[in-house]
């Protein structure tokens, strides 16, 4: 296999017509240069130069390898660029996973900030709940994920797994426009013991919660419907259904005028970004980054600015 350093000195000596000039252009000596060029006469079988006591003349094989030399030299530098890129993050595909509340929040001014940082870098999504989601992590089929835990639900991450708490966000009790507690600033879970409720299917973390923290207020919810999609269950609060826990980011439209927050409330869904510790993307930093940026902006209710190019 030919060395790309003996064909850019062929090319320099040929540019130049000098062992001496080309060695001075690339910071060879000029034996440095008449080694490098003897390895490619050894490499190929063929005699470059006719080398006389002052000069080096081409031979017609030095000319016509030098005729392809400069296609191969600008491929191999477009191949440099593009290492240089992807080890800096500048181009490269990073594979995002998240739950659905936070795809629908966070996700997308992430997206932005990312993409004025590396205009050239690729973000492929992927939607799911936190336990479908964990696997692609593990696989490798993710690079990264936003995934939730309820606070009083212990965490225990797999092992070769790195979490960062992106932040926290606040329980509220979703009632609808009729009911009597929509006129109160804050209301007890206690008070809501004779509340018909909505929440999520039997063995989801939403549906385990609930269980709890009623059961820590004195009573068992009478669960009238159960779905995992946070869109339906807040449309069935607005029919009159139900009350339903809701968490922060999931909150969307109309609904945020109906939900009140529980007083003495125990418990928050904590929110985390999950990778495997030996990924060595890039871009996972830079992603990483944009993700707080996102929750920044969401902490301090404030709309996040971000010009996209």
């Amino acid at each position: 296999m030919l060395n790309s350093i003996h064909i850019r000195t062929l090319n320099m000596v040929l540019t130049t017509g000098s062992f001496a000039k080309a060695g001075s252009m690339l910071g060879y000596s000029a034996s440095a240069v008449s080694q490098q060029i003897s390895a490619l006469e050894s490499s190929t079988g063929l005699t470059l130069f006719e080398r006389a006591a002052r000069s080096v003349r081409p031979t017609r094989a030095a000319i016509v390898l030098g005729e392809r030399c400069a296609g191969v030299l600008d491929q191999l530098t477009a191949l440099e660029q593009e290492a240089q890129a992807l080890a800096a993050g500048d181009r490269g595909v990073v594979r995002v996973g998240s739950y659905p509340a936070a795809q629908a929040t966070l996700i997308p001014w992430a997206l932005a900030r990312l993409a004025q940082w590396h205009p050239d870098a690729q973000v492929d999504l992927e939607e799911g709940e936190s336990s479908d989601l964990m696997p692609l992590v593990l696989s490798s089929a993710l690079d990264l994920a936003l995934v939730y835990v309820y606070d009083l639900m212990s965490a225990e991450w797999p092992a070769g797994i790195t979490a960062v708490e992106l932040m926290q966000e606040r329980l509220f009790v979703l009632v609808p426009p009729a009911n009597p507690f929509v006129t109160a600033d804050r209301v007890r879970l206690g008070d809501l013991a004779e509340q018909r409720w909505i929440t999520g299917h039997e063995g989801s973390a939403k549906a385990a919660l609930l269980t709890r923290l009623c059961a820590d207020a004195g009573f068992s919810p009478r669960v009238a419907f159960r779905s995992n999609n946070h869109d339906a269950v807040q449309e069935m609060v607005r029919a009159g259904l139900g009350v339903a826990l809701v968490p922060d980011l999931a909150l969307a439209g109309p609904s945020r005028e109906t939900a009140r927050a529980l007083d003495g409330m125990p418990c928050a869904r904590r929110v985390f970004v999950v990778r495997r510790t030996s990924n060595t993307n890039a871009l996972l930093r830079s992603f990483e980054a944009a993700l707080g940026r996102a929750a920044a902006d969401r902490r301090k209710r404030q709309r996040p600015t971000v010009q996209v190019r």
